[in-house]
């Protein structure tokens, strides 16, 4: 039997699965220069410098004048390439960041670059002023993520840990807000936050915690995240920061 063909994606520009790598590079990259004008030079001087030290490396190793050449010239491109990528990716980080913050949701699509092991809920709790609660389950536990007015957070994060409790009773559930304001986790650092949380429960409970959670979700109104490019560029720029 012939095995089936997997039918092509088609292209759509506000999904990166459907992207290929180049698209995606320039995709992200079209996207920084809107909060960075400067990322053209920022890449090139970069490039430069870490094309000049890796010629110097390469130069300075022994061997015939020619071949030693040719290996510096090459050194120095490769090496050059990495710098400009790192510097690339910690710019279009910072330049994805300052596009979310003040956007609601923007805590959410943060969380999206939490890699594998983590499973993020956005909006599981909300409030007519749209403040809103996230959830995260990983290796800390069940991680609840608020944004919006602290002190109307305060009681939205307090009620939402009580339901957790509930449900998957000895869990470590942790309460975290996002936002500028006093006691509040700023948007750039929030991933690290969560990270920083610690590991207390193991993949296998994970597994089990989720699966009571499901029981919780399913008493809850659907409500869609905001739409926009925010929450869809955040996540392709993870992926092409890593690869795909």
């Amino acid at each position: 039997m012939a095995r089936k063909k997997k039918q092509k994606q088609a292209y759509d520009p506000s999904d990166p699965s459907t992207m290929s790598r180049r698209q995606q590079l320039m995709a992200t990259y079209s996207m920084t220069k809107q909060t960075d004008p400067r990322i053209g030079l920022w890449l090139l001087g970069s490039f430069l410098l870490a094309g000049l030290v890796g010629f110097a490396i390469f130069w300075l190793l022994p061997g015939d004048g020619t071949i030693s050449t040719v290996f510096a010239v090459i050194g120095g491109i490769l090496l050059g390439i990495l710098g400009a990528l790192l510097v690339f990716g910690r710019r279009a980080q910072a330049a994805a960041y300052a596009r979310m913050e003040g956007q609601t949701g923007a805590g959410a699509s943060a969380l999206t670059m939490l890699r594998k092991g983590w499973k993020t809920d956005p909006m599981v709790a909300f409030n007519r002023q749209q403040d809103v609660v996230h959830r995260v389950v990983g290796p800390p536990g069940i991680v609840l993520v608020g944004e919006g007015n602290p002190t109307r957070l305060r009681g939205m994060l307090t009620e939402e840990r009580r339901k957790h409790e509930r449900v998957a009773a000895g869990t470590p559930v942790h309460e975290l807000q996002c936002g500028d304001a006093e006691g509040q986790v700023p948007l750039p650092q929030l991933v690290k936050k969560v990270r920083k949380l610690g590991r207390q429960v193991k993949p296998a409970e994970i597994t089990d915690v989720l699966h009571r959670l499901k029981a919780l979700d399913a008493r809850r109104s659907a409500v869609p995240m905001p739409k926009g490019p925010v929450p869809q560029n955040m996540k392709g720029m993870r992926g092409n920061m890593r690869g795909r």
